[in-house]
C-alpha cells in the first residue's frame, strides 16, 4: 500500500496544561447543546485547533505525544493517540462515529509481511524496541477498531499502528464471552442510530504502575489491568455520555451483561484520572458526566 500523508505530529510538551475539574446538577433532563458557557478545563488551541473537538480528553502533557492521524478524502482526521513516551504505551485513542463513517467501503487491511506497522508519526527511540506481542500470549488489541474504520482502506490502515495497539488476552477480545468484543459491537450499534448525529469515543488501557499487571512482556510491554471506554453522543435532545470500565481477564466463562461495566463519566475519569468530554461547556460536562448510574443506563438501553 501507497503511503500517503497520516496526519500530525503534536509535542505536549510545549503546551502549559494544568488539569481541572468541575462539579454540578445531575439533573438527566437538562442536556443543551454546546454554547458560550465558561469551560475552565478546555484543551488549550493555540498550537494545534484539533484539541478541541469533543473527542479530546484533556491532554497529559509532559514527555506525552499526540498523534493525529488524518486521511486524503473529505474526511480529514481519523482517529488521535495520546502517546506515553516515558512509559512507551498509549494512553487513549479518540475519534469520531457518524453514519458516514459507518459506510463500509473497504475490507480489513492485510499483509503477509507488515500486518502492524510502525507509526509514521511516533519519533525514533519512543516505542519499544521490537514488537513485544508476538509470542507472548496477548493479542493485538485494536483501541480504535478496524471495524470501526472501514470507510476508506487508508483510515482502516492507519488503525493497525502499534501505536493503537494494547496487550489483550484472546478471552478478552476474541471469545464467545469476551466483553471487549460485544461492547466494541454495541458501540457499532448506537453509532449506527438514525438518531445519532456524532457519537465521540474515547478508548484505552490502564498504563500506570498500580494499574498493570506485574510482569512487563518481554521485559518492557506494560499489560493494562483494567480497559475503559467513554462514550458521549450527540442528537437532536443533546447529549448524553457513559463509560465502561473492565477488569482485563484471562477467562470469561459466562455472559456477562455489558451492564455490569457501565460507570458515569465522574466515576471513571476517578478510576483514570483523565478528563473526557473536556471541550463541554462546563455546565454541560457536569450534568452529563455526573447523572447517577442507573438513569445512564437507563438512557442508553442497558
Amino acid at each position: 500500500m501507497k503511503l500517503l500523508t497520516f496526519g500530525r505530529l503534536l509535542p505536549l510538551a510545549l503546551l502549559a496544561l494544568t488539569l481541572a475539574s468541575c462539579h454540578g446538577s445531575d439533573d438527566e433532563d437538562d442536556n443543551k447543546k454546546p454554547s458560550a458557557n465558561t469551560n475552565v478545563n478546555a484543551n488549550p488551541t493555540d498550537k494545534e485547533p484539533a484539541l478541541q473537538r469533543l473527542e479530546f480528553p484533556r491532554v497529559k502533557g509532559g514527555n506525552s505525544l499526540v498523534l493525529i492521524h488524518t486521511t486524503n478524502d473529505s474526511y480529514g482526521i481519523n482517529y488521535s493517540v495520546e502517546w506515553d513516551c516515558d512509559k512507551k504505551a498509549q494512553r487513549w485513542s479518540a475519534y469520531q462515529m457518524t453514519a458516514a463513517t459507518m459506510v463500509q467501503k473497504t475490507s480489513r487491511y492485510y499483509s503477509t509481511d507488515n500486518q502492524y506497522p510502525f507509526d509514521p508519526l511516533l519519533p525514533n527511540n519512543t516505542y519499544l524496541t521490537k514488537d513485544c506481542f508476538w509470542n507472548s500470549g496477548y493479542d493485538h488489541g485494536h483501541i480504535c477498531p478496524s471495524a470501526d474504520r472501514l470507510y476508506s482502506a487508508e483510515a482502516n490502515y492507519q488503525t493497525f499502528f502499534l501505536t493503537n495497539m494494547q496487550p489483550q488476552s484472546k478471552a478478552f477480545n476474541a471469545s464467545e464471552y469476551s466483553p471487549w468484543y460485544r461492547l466494541e459491537s454495541q458501540v457499532r450499534n448506537w453509532a449506527k442510530n438514525s438518531e445519532t448525529k456524532v457519537l465521540y469515543v474515547v478508548k484505552g488501557g490502564t498504563i500506570e504502575d498500580d494499574q498493570i499487571r506485574p510482569t512487563l512482556v518481554k521485559g518492557e510491554m506494560r499489560v493494562p489491568q483494567y480497559f475503559f471506554v467513554a462514550l458521549l453522543l450527540e442528537n437532536a435532545q443533546g447529549y448524553k455520555a457513559v463509560g465502561f470500565w473492565m477488569e482485563h481477564r484471562d477467562s470469561y466463562v459466562t455472559y456477562e451483561p455489558l451492564s455490569n461495566w457501565a460507570v458515569n463519566i465522574r466515576d471513571l475519569e476517578e478510576k483514570t484520572g483523565i478528563d473526557f468530554f473536556c471541550n463541554l461547556p462546563d455546565d454541560v460536562e457536569n450534568r452529563v458526566e455526573t447523572l447517577p448510574i442507573e438513569n445512564v443506563k437507563r438512557a442508553w438501553g442497558l
